[in-house]
């Protein structure tokens, strides 16, 4: 199933009340670095509560192939208040930023990839810790 490109103003206005800290013009902004058969290859491939593993994620969607610029201009999309950060909160719902139907990270899976990103301890991910987190081997 392939991702859709075009979201709709209903469609929009539903997906920030389900995600009200998402705005969906950000989704829109991953579509414009990644291809929509990779963001959907790589949902399906975490489908499952409990198999989201960050690295197997970004090697799927593409992350990984890309430039530190364009990984810093997608950790923006996914930032969804724009705080310059990505918080707990936000991670738990960072599959939506890539497709309208990813689903949400369960608590362990969210603290996991905080875990795994957060270098410096201050419980969230800045935008260096995010590019250094999608290129580690």
């Amino acid at each position: 199933m392939a991702a859709n490109l075009y979201v709709s103003p209903m469609r929009t206005r539903f997906i920030e009340n389900l995600v009200p800290h998402y705005p969906v013009t950000k989704m829109a902004a991953l579509k414009d670095f990644l291809k929509a058969d990779d963001i959907q290859k790589a949902l399906e491939a975490v489908k499952a509560e409990g198999t989201f593993d960050h690295k197997k994620f970004f090697a799927l969607v593409g992350l990984k192939a890309m430039t530190p610029d364009n990984v810093k201009k997608v950790f923006q999309a996914i930032d969804a208040d724009e705080s310059g950060f990505i918080e707990e909160e936000e991670l738990k719902f960072v599959l939506k930023s890539f497709a309208e139907d990813g689903r949400d990270l369960t608590d362990a899976e969210t603290k996991a990839f905080l875990n795994a990103a957060d270098k410096d301890g201050d419980g969230k991910i800045g935008i260096d810790e995010f590019e250094v987190l999608v290129h580690e081997v």
